[in-house]
């Protein structure tokens, strides 16, 4: 065989429809779009219409409530934290908070802050200071000889807070 004798299968490349080329061409005249209205138009979506009837996103209930101020926290785990260490990504004698998770690729993003849990086992002296902790993640620090700083969230003062009393 040659390369001039190579060759597709047969069907393996279909010709493009082409629309509106005539009456005998069976895409014609109404180029496959069907006869005049609002959808033969070009630029029309129509999600969730349903001809006047009440759409079923509509019809069903809701439940529930999503709040739209909800603090996301990324999650480490101390186990993680001995393992950066053991790989030589962390250092044990300075202090640990979001910036130097990041740069040792423990976590990509720290979102709103960085909360501590205690799965897995920690035996390095560690300074840490973190957004959250656990109760338990935070005994296993100490315990091994380090101390955790918890850096509450910034809070907006209500009104009855920041009048002074009367």
């Amino acid at each position: 065989m040659k390369l001039n004798q190579l060759s597709d299968n047969q069907g393996a490349r279909k010709a493009r429809k082409r629309i509106g080329r005539g009456i005998g061409s069976g895409t014609g005249k109404t180029s496959g779009k069907g006869n005049k209205g609002q959808k033969s138009r070009s630029g029309v979506a129509l999600k969730g219409f349903e001809g006047g009837q009440m759409p079923l996103h509509r019809r069903l209930p809701k439940r529930g409530f999503k709040n739209i101020f909800a603090k996301t926290y990324t999650v480490v785990n101390l186990g993680r934290l001995q393992q950066a260490i053991d790989a030589g990504k962390l250092d044990a004698k300075q202090d640990i908070d979001a910036g130097a998770l990041k740069s040792a690729g423990v976590i990509k993003n720290p979102r709103d802050g960085v909360r501590l849990l205690a799965k897995g086992e920690l035996k390095a002296k560690l300074k840490v200071s973190v957004a959250g902790a656990s109760k338990a993640a935070i005994e296993a620090v100490e315990k091994a000889g380090g101390s955790v700083t918890l850096s509450a969230p910034a809070r907006k003062a209500t009104a009855a807070e920041a009048a002074p009393p009367a």
